[in-house]
C-alpha cells in the first residue's frame, strides 16, 4: 500500500537512509583483504578535506584512494541513475513495473560493447560503443511511432519491444562469431556486470553526464507529476506534456547508458528501488526521486560490497541484484496485494 509520508516523516526517512548510506560507504572502503578499521577511514577521508593528525599507514592510504574510494563512488553513481532512470521511466509510462531497459537501452549498450570487445578494442572503446548502442536503441524506439504516425504511450512500449528484441538477435550473431576461449567469456562476463576495472577515469567520464542528468530530473520533479496524469487533464491544464516526455526519456537513457558503460548491464535496481520507495513516501515525484536516489547508491553499494565479501572470486553483481532483488519484489508484491484485500 502506498502510504503519503508527512513532510516530517519524510524529513526522517531522508535522513535515516542518508545515514545508512554514509555507514555503508565507511564499512565497504574498509573492506578487504587489507582490512581498514572504520575510524582510520574515517580519518582518510577527512585527511583529503582537512589536516588530521596520522593514525594509519600509507599502504591503507593509498588503498583506499586508488581501489576501493573508485569503486565505492562508481556503485552509488550507479545505483542513484539506475534507480532514477527506473522512477522516470515508470512515470513517463505511467506503469510502476517498468525498468529502465524498457526502450532498448541495456540491449543496444550490450550490441555496442559486445562488438568492440568482437572486434578486439580496448576498454575505452568498448565504453564508447555501449554508450553509443543504448542511445542508437532508444533513438530508433522513440522514432518508429512517429514512422507510423501514431505517437502514443502504447507504441512507445511496442517500439521498445521491438528493439529490444532486435538487439538481442544482434547480440547472439555476435556471441556466435566470437572466441569461445577469449572474446565470449568477456562478452558475458560484460553482461552480469562488475566493478572490478573502476578508475577514476571512468568516474569522471561517466560521472560527470550522470550527474548533470540527476540535477535535470531534480529540478523538473515537480513537472514530472504532470505525467501522471491522463492526456485529457494534462490538455485541461493547458499544458504540453509531449517535450516534457522525450526529455525525460533522453535523461533516462542518458543514466543508463553512461551506467552501463562503467559496469556492464546491472538488472533490478531499476526495477525495485522505485517501487519500494512509492511504498514509502507516496507517488509523488518531488519525495520519490531524491529518495530513490539515496536507496539506489545504498543498495547497490551494499551489494558491491557482499560481492567483494563473500568470496575469494567476486560474484557478478547482477546474479546478487536477482538473488535479493527478485524475492524482494516478490515480497513488496503481496504485501501490497494483502494490503488492499
Amino acid at each position: 500500500m502506498q502510504i503519503e509520508a508527512s513532510k516530517s516523516n519524510y524529513a526522517v526517512i531522508m535522513l535515516v537512509f542518508c545515514i545508512l548510506l554514509f555507514l555503508m560507504v565507511v564499512v565497504s572502503l574498509g573492506m578487504g583483504r587489507l582490512h581498514i578499521v572504520p575510524m582510520d577511514v574515517f580519518k582518510i577521508l577527512c585527511s583529503y578535506v582537512v589536516p588530521v593528525e596520522q593514525s594509519w599507514n600509507e599502504q591503507a592510504a593509498s588503498v583506499i584512494y586508488t581501489l576501493r574510494l573508485p569503486r565505492v563512488l562508481a556503485a552509488i553513481l550507479i545505483g542513484a541513475a539506475l534507480s532514477l532512470s527506473g522512477a522516470a521511466y515508470q512515470s513517463v509510462f505511467k506503469n510502476p513495473l517498468v525498468a529502465p531497459d524498457m526502450l532498448g537501452v541495456s540491449s543496444g549498450a550490450c550490441v555496442g560493447a559486445s562488438l568492440c570487445i568482437l572486434l578486439g578494442l580496448g576498454s575505452t572503446f568498448v565504453q564508447m560503443g555501449a554508450f553509443a548502442g543504448g542511445m542508437l536503441a532508444v533513438g530508433c524506439a522513440v522514432i518508429i511511432p512517429r514512422i507510423i504516425g501514431k505517437n502514443s504511450i502504447v507504441m512507445l512500449v511496442l517500439s521498445g519491444l521491438i528493439v529490444s528484441g532486435l538487439m538481442n538477435a544482434l547480440l547472439g550473431i555476435i556471441k556466435y562469431l566470437a572466441d569461445s576461449e577469449t572474446q565470449l567469456p568477456e562478452i558475458t562476463y560484460w553482461q552480469l556486470g562488475s566493478l572490478v576495472s573502476v578508475t577514476w577515469e571512468n568516474i569522471f567520464s561517466s560521472g560527470i553526464p550522470i550527474v548533470i542528468c540527476l540535477v535535470f530530473m531534480l529540478v523538473i520533479r515537480w513537472r514530472m507529476n504532470i505525467l501522471t496524469l491522463s492526456d485529457e487533464e494534462v490538455h485541461m491544464l493547458g499544458r504540453d506534456a509531449g517535450w516534457l516526455r522525450y526529455a525525460i526519456i533522453l535523461c533516462a537513457t542518458v543514466l543508463t547508458a553512461c551506467s552501463v558503460c562503467i559496469s556492464g548491464t546491472i538488472g533490478w535496481v531499476g526495477l525495485v528501488i522505485p517501487h519500494f520507495s512509492r511504498m514509502l513516501v507516496g507517488p509523488n515525484n518531488q519525495r520519490l526521486l531524491p529518495l530513490a536516489i539515496v536507496l539506489g547508491a545504498f543498495f547497490l553499494l551494499a551489494v558491491d560490497t557482499i560481492s567483494r565479501a563473500s568470496m575469494s572470486a567476486e560474484i557478478p553483481l547482477s546474479i546478487l541484484t536477482g538473488l535479493i532483488g527478485a524475492p524482494f519484489y516478490f515480497y513488496l508484491l503481496l504485501r501490497q496485494r494483502l494490503a488492499l484485500s
